[in-house]
């Protein structure tokens, strides 16, 4: 079985990707935060190499190989086909990417015994910069948004699954209300 790792919109908002049956929650311990500003504005999750582990979620795809796997995550997260390598995360007993997360999820994975996982490697990003943005910067961008542009970054954090319990989570619903409405 080949397995996508998600914490994200991939739980709520899977598009064209193949997921063969539900989201489960016994995913790898993965350090992801709220540290990604996306193209509509949005502060999206993503693996930081220094925030605390949390467990995110997996579910197995409905895909022949792990290059299909690699292809179909990439559609749905938007990705140019030479952009792939930088983007998207896997493994296989025979084979690994080098991205944030992968030894942790290589490890998990083999102990289930699947055939390979993917994952969207997006690094953090704010304003432009690829780094790491500081709690506050996350703060004060979201609190520019207005309209509908804050409208998607709210429904992005509420929808976020609920273990997906971060630091600038924790911050984000203080400063705004925005508490999980997500299932999960």
């Amino acid at each position: 079985m080949i397995v996508c790792i998600g914490w994200g919109s991939l739980i709520w908002c899977q598009k064209s990707l193949p997921v063969a049956s539900g989201w489960q929650a016994d995913g790898p311990r993965l350090p992801v935060e709220f540290a990604r500003e996306s193209s509509d504005k949005r502060i999206t999750l993503v693996i930081c190499e220094r925030s605390p582990a949390v467990e995110v979620l997996w579910a197995p795809l409905d895909v022949a190989t792990l290059n299909n796997a690699k292809q179909v995550l990439a559609a749905r997260e938007g990705i140019r086909d030479h952009n792939i390598q930088y983007s998207i995360g896997y493994w296989s007993p025979a084979a690994a990417s080098n991205h944030h997360g992968g030894a942790a999820i290589a490890q998990w994975a083999a102990a289930r015994g699947f055939e390979g996982a993917v994952w969207t490697a997006l690094k953090p990003r704010i304003n432009g910069e690829n780094r790491m943005p500081a709690e506050q910067e996350v703060i004060e961008h979201l609190d520019r948004l207005s309209g509908a542009a804050r409208d998607v970054a709210e429904e992005y954090v509420r929808l976020a699954p609920r273990q997906i319990a971060t630091s600038y989570r924790t911050a984000i619903e203080a400063a705004f209300g925005w508490t999980a409405a997500g299932l999960l």
